[in-house]
């Protein structure tokens, strides 16, 4: 007779997932109910009601796309793009390939704005581009990039885009609730999220939001949206307001009540002070790291607080390392990606991981491993130099 699994207890310090906040896991084993039942619409109001808020939007259509991130990232493309147009995408990191693959599989072309993976995506490329190329119908770019670390200025990209009337799609997957999101202010037509970052849900849910200008886009389409789970005019049918809701797909109903225990959570917490709790203890994180000899991969300008990217230091393992910190510490943090395979760490401080007893547990797991490996650091400080943020 097969056994029931029973995962081990890990501090989750990597990309994603974070750590999950007990009430959202007591959420998730609550008794199950339709996906049509009265008090299940209730609770999808509600729901929405709290993206709005997390989102910084008034957009009508804000739901939750009953899959992972990537869906989200899809979603956003099969419903704007349509065979023909012409898409500027902005690439510094994985995330931005991802995008081209979504604006190509749409039949779209993909015109490419590149910068050097750390850094964030060039104004001044993203003008040059618009100006080089007419009938431009959206400008793509990830805001906050998981596989570098970096920060782009979404704000600032969107009125160059704005500028050119083209749509304006962003992804902020590890951006919201860990920095400010302005949906509205920004003037941002789509954006899509996980709730596995700094939501500190569990994975398998894509937030998104479209403006009223994206879904008169949707409603004005030529052709079919290729994606029938994805379609927003047949998914409305079951998450639109003042309508009786038609069935569509069943929801993942328990994954919902975590999600709305997650929203609940960060609302009663502000959107300010975790932007600031974030903060703090990437400073701290950071602090340690560089008084133990590592250095930041990211420049301090564009840094973003929830995913930090650490240089391996030369000669050190870096599976090695992750293998040990996860077997002695049950610490997971995450490799490098694409072109920083092997030459970064990322280290995540994700809602629920973002606190002072995970930044301590991070940084003595690692100086204990780097310095059973050999590697050149300074021991005995970084706990200090952590300590001091703290402190000041």
């Amino acid at each position: 007779m097969t056994g029931a699994f029973h995962p081990p207890l890990r501090t989750l310090m990597g990309p994603g997932p974070s750590d999950v906040p007990p009430q959202v896991l007591e959420a998730l084993g609550r008794p199950t109910i339709g996906h049509l039942d009265p008090q299940f619409v209730t609770l999808m109001d509600d729901i929405k009601r709290l993206l709005q808020y997390v989102f910084q939007t008034d957009n009508a259509l804000t739901l939750p796309i009953s899959a992972p991130g990537s869906a989200g990232m899809e979603a956003a493309f099969v419903n704007l793009i349509e065979p023909g147009d012409k898409v500027i995408v902005c690439q510094n990191g994985v995330f931005g390939g991802r995008m081209k693959e979504n604006v190509e599989r749409c039949g779209a072309s993909a015109i490419m704005v590149e910068d050097t993976w750390g850094t964030a995506v060039s104004l001044d490329k993203v003008e040059q581009a618009f100006f080089e190329n007419d009938n431009i119908k959206a400008l793509a770019f990830v805001h906050a990039e998981t596989s570098t670390g970096a920060r782009s200025d979404a704000k600032a990209l969107a009125a160059i885009a704005q500028k050119h009337n083209a749509l304006v799609i962003m992804d902020t997957v590890t951006g919201l609730a860990g920095i400010p999101v302005e949906v509205d202010t920004w003037g941002i037509d789509c954006a899509y999220s996980g709730t596995q970052k700094c939501l500190s849900c569990t994975p398998g849910i894509a937030p998104i939001t479209f403006s009223q200008r994206a879904q008169d886009v949707i409603a004005n389409r030529s052709t079919k949206v290729q994606s029938w789970f994805l379609d927003m005019q047949l998914i409305m049918g079951y998450w639109g307001a003042n309508t009786k809701r038609a069935y569509h797909h069943t929801a993942p109903v328990n994954a919902m009540y975590a999600l709305h225990e997650s929203l609940r959570l960060v609302e009663a917490e502000g959107l300010a002070a975790a932007h600031a709790r974030h903060a703090l203890h990437h400073k701290a994180l950071v602090a340690g790291l560089e008084a133990m000899g590592l250095s930041m991969a990211v420049a301090a300008d564009v840094r973003l607080p929830q995913l930090n990217a650490v240089n391996i230091p030369e000669g050190v393992d870096d599976g090695a390392v992750r293998a040990a910190l996860l077997e002695q510490f049950d610490l997971e943090i995450g490799a490098g990606l694409g072109a920083l395979a092997g030459k970064t760490w990322r280290i995540g401080l994700m809602g629920f991981s973002a606190k002072s007893v995970n930044v301590r547990k991070c940084l003595l797991a690692l100086e204990t491993v780097l310095s059973a490996q050999g590697a050149n650091i300074a021991t005995g400080k970084a706990l200090g130099a952590a300590q001091a943020v703290y402190h000041s």
